[in-house]
């Protein structure tokens, strides 16, 4: 009996022998191979999968009268997604049209009394011109009449001529030199009438501006209620897939308020965030093997394709500060962007969802 029970202790201990040294030998050769494996590749399991996700934000308030798409449904560019209520803005535009016609009206009556203006100090040039020139014509007159009126003066002083004959020579000399101070006096109006068309041209070139301003801005005004009139229409800005659609018709809007989502597939890349102390080898280029827990049995393939300008505590609501006492060293971690390269398969890319879990692996050499 003791015999069989001697024996019986050998093989067990053989048995644990050979487990244990197997586990070692097991435990070794996944050592040396993680320890070789770190030396040309650096991995984690923080990422997450990234995509463009592009904000259905109305840019007019109003009330919304349909809704055109529904949860999860694939939209082309410019597919109308949404229509907002266009009655007020449609009186908006016709309120902005008959203003610009009132404006465009008082443009062409100031036109016309700038051309009504400017014929007023033609017409007064011309009679101030004309004005000269008779001056002259009577100035010659009245210098033969004074003439002839000095000469028929002394003839009648020596009783050479008659009284008759003298009279009638200085009313022709008196009535000369009236005639040259009625065309003085014509003359004079014209140069003031020249003055009061010139003054009324200027007053009339200013209304003209100003009428020119109000139609610059009129039309303005017009531009600005036909673009918010067409605001009223949502399309969708890219290709894509539609998010939850939270808004409902008769639901008040506001701009700047955020309704849904549109996720663009077309661009697919991969945010993972490294421990700083995994980035000395790390550069830009470099192949990325990416697993995603999704899909298990999916290697998708990248490279790495920029770094961060920060770690990813810096961007948060309230950044750590250090500037303490009680000072805790933390090892913070980078985001590295790492783009899908042209080798994946196109139709399991189309898989992919933002915000999937994945694990790195970026071949170091």
């Amino acid at each position: 009996m003791k015999e069989e029970k001697q024996e019986e202790k050998k093989k067990t201990n053989k048995k644990f022998v050979f487990i244990f040294g197997t586990l070692i030998i097991v435990g070794l050769a996944y050592g040396i191979f993680k320890y070789i494996h770190s030396q040309a590749h650096e991995t984690t399991d923080d990422a997450q999968v990234e995509m463009n996700m592009n904000p259905i934000i109305p840019r007019v308030a109003g009330y919304v009268t349909k809704v055109y798409v529904k949860d999860n449904d694939y939209v082309k560019k410019g597919d109308t997604l949404l229509v907002i209520d266009d009655k007020d803005f449609v009186v908006r535009v016709e309120d902005a049209k008959a203003a610009l016609a009132g404006a465009e009206g008082s443009f062409a009556v100031s036109k016309a009394d700038v051309g009504s203006a400017e014929a007023g100090v033609s017409v007064s040039d011309a009679n101030v011109q004309s004005a000269g020139g008779n001056i002259e014509t009577a100035r010659i007159r009245l210098n033969r009449a004074e003439s002839d009126y000095n000469r028929y003066k002394i003839l009648y002083d020596k009783r050479s001529i008659t009284k008759q004959q003298f009279e009638q020579i200085e009313a022709t000399y008196l009535e000369a030199k009236n005639q040259v101070s009625i065309l003085k006096e014509q003359q004079r109006a014209s140069q003031y009438q020249r003055s009061v068309s010139q003054a009324r041209s200027s007053v009339s070139g200013k209304q003209t501006d100003v009428a020119a301003a109000n139609i610059n801005r009129a039309k303005a005004s017009l531009a600005a209620a036909e673009l918010n009139l067409s605001y009223t229409v949502i399309t969708a800005a890219t290709d894509g897939q539609v998010s939850k659609v939270s808004v409902q018709p008769g639901q008040l809007v506001q701009p700047g308020q955020s309704l849904f989502y549109i996720i663009n597939s077309s661009e697919i890349w991969v945010v993972a965030n490294f421990k700083e102390t995994q980035l000395d080898k790390m550069v830009v280029g470099q192949k990325v093997s990416l697993g995603v827990d999704a899909y298990p049995d999916t290697e998708f393939v990248g490279e790495v394709s920029s770094f961060s300008p920060a770690t990813g505590a810096r961007f948060s609501l309230l950044p750590p500060d250090n500037a303490t006492g009680n000072f805790v060293k933390t090892i913070q971690r980078l985001p590295v962007k790492i783009i899908m390269t042209k080798d994946n398969d196109a139709e399991k890319l189309k898989k992919l969802r933002p915000g999937m879990n994945v694990e790195v692996d970026v071949h170091l050499k």
